[in-house]
Protein backbone atom coordinates (compact mmCIF):
# COMPACT_ATOMS: atom_id res chain seq x y z
CA UNK A 1 0.00 0.00 0.00
CA UNK A 2 1.12 3.74 -0.80
CA UNK A 3 -0.26 6.31 1.23
CA UNK A 4 0.46 10.04 -0.16
CA UNK A 5 -0.90 13.81 -0.14
CA UNK A 6 -4.03 14.51 -2.44
CA UNK A 7 -2.73 16.35 -5.22
CA UNK A 8 -4.86 17.94 -8.09
CA UNK A 9 -4.45 15.27 -10.61
CA UNK A 10 -6.04 12.33 -7.82
CA UNK A 11 -9.08 14.44 -7.30
CA UNK A 12 -10.95 12.56 -10.28
CA UNK A 13 -10.88 9.41 -8.38
CA UNK A 14 -11.60 11.17 -4.47
CA UNK A 15 -14.27 12.62 -6.04
CA UNK A 16 -15.92 9.23 -7.34
CA UNK A 17 -14.91 7.68 -4.34
CA UNK A 18 -16.59 10.63 -2.25
CA UNK A 19 -19.94 10.20 -4.86
CA UNK A 20 -20.43 6.85 -4.54
CA UNK A 21 -20.11 7.62 -0.29
CA UNK A 22 -23.11 10.21 -1.38
CA UNK A 23 -24.98 7.54 -3.17
CA UNK A 24 -25.60 5.46 0.49
CA UNK A 25 -27.35 8.06 1.94
CA UNK A 26 -25.27 7.12 5.00
CA UNK A 27 -21.99 9.35 4.38
CA UNK A 28 -23.27 13.04 3.81
CA UNK A 29 -25.85 16.02 3.42
CA UNK A 30 -24.05 16.77 -0.06
CA UNK A 31 -25.74 15.77 -2.99
CA UNK A 32 -22.91 15.97 -5.20
CA UNK A 33 -18.98 16.50 -5.47
CA UNK A 34 -17.60 19.88 -5.91
CA UNK A 35 -14.83 21.01 -7.98
CA UNK A 36 -11.35 20.65 -7.34
CA UNK A 37 -11.19 23.70 -7.26
CA UNK A 38 -14.07 24.71 -4.32
CA UNK A 39 -12.63 20.67 -2.67
CA UNK A 40 -8.90 22.61 -2.33
CA UNK A 41 -10.23 25.96 -0.99
CA UNK A 42 -12.51 24.05 1.96
CA UNK A 43 -9.77 21.78 3.14
CA UNK A 44 -6.35 22.40 4.64
CA UNK A 45 -3.28 21.95 2.80
CA UNK A 46 -1.81 19.82 5.00
CA UNK A 47 -3.69 16.19 6.49
CA UNK A 48 -5.30 15.41 2.85
CA UNK A 49 -3.99 11.52 2.15
CA UNK A 50 -5.01 9.26 -0.29
CA UNK A 51 -4.10 5.20 0.14
CA UNK A 52 -3.71 3.22 -3.14
CA UNK A 53 -3.37 -0.70 -3.16
CA UNK A 54 -1.39 -1.77 -6.10
CA UNK A 55 -2.03 1.01 -8.31
CA UNK A 56 -6.04 1.73 -7.23
CA UNK A 57 -7.38 4.50 -4.83
CA UNK A 58 -8.69 2.71 -2.16
CA UNK A 59 -9.94 5.65 0.06
CA UNK A 60 -9.04 9.18 1.31
CA UNK A 61 -9.35 11.28 4.54
CA UNK A 62 -8.57 15.02 4.60
CA UNK A 63 -9.42 17.88 7.30
CA UNK A 64 -11.65 21.09 7.23
CA UNK A 65 -11.30 24.16 9.45
CA UNK A 66 -13.91 23.90 11.94
CA UNK A 67 -13.47 28.09 12.08
CA UNK A 68 -11.53 30.42 10.92
CA UNK A 69 -11.61 32.32 14.73
CA UNK A 70 -7.66 31.95 16.08
CA UNK A 71 -9.34 30.25 18.96
CA UNK A 72 -10.35 26.95 16.71
CA UNK A 73 -6.97 27.02 14.56
CA UNK A 74 -6.23 23.26 16.66
CA UNK A 75 -9.43 21.76 15.63
CA UNK A 76 -10.12 19.84 12.28
CA UNK A 77 -13.23 18.19 11.16
CA UNK A 78 -12.62 14.54 9.41
CA UNK A 79 -14.19 13.41 6.16
CA UNK A 80 -12.91 9.51 5.41
CA UNK A 81 -14.28 8.00 2.97
CA UNK A 82 -13.43 4.50 1.84
CA UNK A 83 -14.18 2.77 -2.15
CA UNK A 84 -16.59 0.39 -2.14
CA UNK A 85 -14.19 -2.53 -3.16
CA UNK A 86 -11.86 -1.41 -0.12
CA UNK A 87 -14.61 -1.64 2.41
CA UNK A 88 -13.87 -3.74 5.60
CA UNK A 89 -9.94 -4.19 4.91
CA UNK A 90 -8.78 -2.14 7.64
CA UNK A 91 -8.13 1.03 5.10
CA UNK A 92 -10.77 3.45 7.27
CA UNK A 93 -8.15 2.61 9.95
CA UNK A 94 -4.81 3.31 8.24
CA UNK A 95 -6.10 6.23 6.44
CA UNK A 96 -7.23 7.62 10.66
CA UNK A 97 -4.81 6.64 12.05
CA UNK A 98 -2.65 8.34 9.52
CA UNK A 99 -4.34 11.46 9.47
CA UNK A 100 -4.42 11.88 13.41
CA UNK A 101 -0.69 11.41 12.85
CA UNK A 102 -0.28 13.93 10.52
CA UNK A 103 -2.85 16.25 12.39
CA UNK A 104 -0.52 16.11 15.54
CA UNK A 105 2.73 17.01 13.72
CA UNK A 106 1.18 20.38 12.64
CA UNK A 107 -0.36 20.94 15.64
CA UNK A 108 -4.45 20.08 16.04
CA UNK A 109 -5.45 19.22 19.44
CA UNK A 110 -9.23 18.08 18.17
CA UNK A 111 -10.44 16.33 15.56
CA UNK A 112 -14.29 15.93 15.44
CA UNK A 113 -16.26 13.83 13.33
CA UNK A 114 -20.45 14.29 12.46
CA UNK A 115 -21.37 11.00 11.26
CA UNK A 116 -25.25 10.07 10.48
CA UNK A 117 -26.29 7.78 13.79
CA UNK A 118 -27.29 4.89 11.55
CA UNK A 119 -23.61 4.92 9.90
CA UNK A 120 -22.53 2.32 12.64
CA UNK A 121 -19.42 0.82 10.56
CA UNK A 122 -17.55 4.24 10.68
CA UNK A 123 -18.63 5.19 14.10
CA UNK A 124 -17.22 2.04 15.23
CA UNK A 125 -14.18 2.99 13.18
CA UNK A 126 -13.86 6.89 15.13
CA UNK A 127 -13.99 4.73 18.60
CA UNK A 128 -11.54 2.53 17.62
CA UNK A 129 -9.40 5.39 16.83
CA UNK A 130 -9.61 7.38 20.01
CA UNK A 131 -12.91 9.46 19.65
CA UNK A 132 -15.43 9.76 21.59
CA UNK A 133 -19.53 10.61 21.31
CA UNK A 134 -19.73 13.66 23.05
CA UNK A 135 -23.74 13.88 21.79
CA UNK A 136 -26.52 13.71 19.22
CA UNK A 137 -27.38 16.67 16.57
CA UNK A 138 -31.45 14.96 16.53
CA UNK A 139 -32.74 16.12 12.91
CA UNK A 140 -29.96 18.07 11.92
CA UNK A 141 -30.87 18.24 8.61
CA UNK A 142 -33.18 16.25 5.81
CA UNK A 143 -31.68 14.51 3.50
CA UNK A 144 -33.89 12.65 0.69
CA UNK A 145 -36.79 13.77 2.65
CA UNK A 146 -36.03 12.51 5.78
CA UNK A 147 -34.67 14.26 8.95
CA UNK A 148 -31.37 12.80 9.89
CA UNK A 149 -29.44 12.71 13.37
CA UNK A 150 -25.64 13.46 13.53
CA UNK A 151 -23.36 11.66 16.15
CA UNK A 152 -20.97 13.91 17.42
CA UNK A 153 -17.86 12.39 18.01
CA UNK A 154 -13.80 13.82 19.02
CA UNK A 155 -10.18 13.10 19.83
CA UNK A 156 -8.40 14.94 21.90
CA UNK A 157 -4.77 14.96 21.37
CA UNK A 158 -3.01 13.55 24.39
CA UNK A 159 0.10 15.29 23.17
CA UNK A 160 -0.67 18.98 21.10
CA UNK A 161 -2.10 21.43 23.41
CA UNK A 162 -1.77 19.44 26.84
Amino acid sequence: MEIKNIEAQDYPQVAAIYSAGIATGMATFQTEATSWEEWDKSHLKDCRIVVFENGQMAGWAALTPVSNRCVYAGVAEVSIYIAESFRGKGIGKLLLLQLIDESEKIGLWTLQSGIFSENIASIKLHEYCGFRVIGTREKIGKKDGVWKDNTIMERRSKTVGV
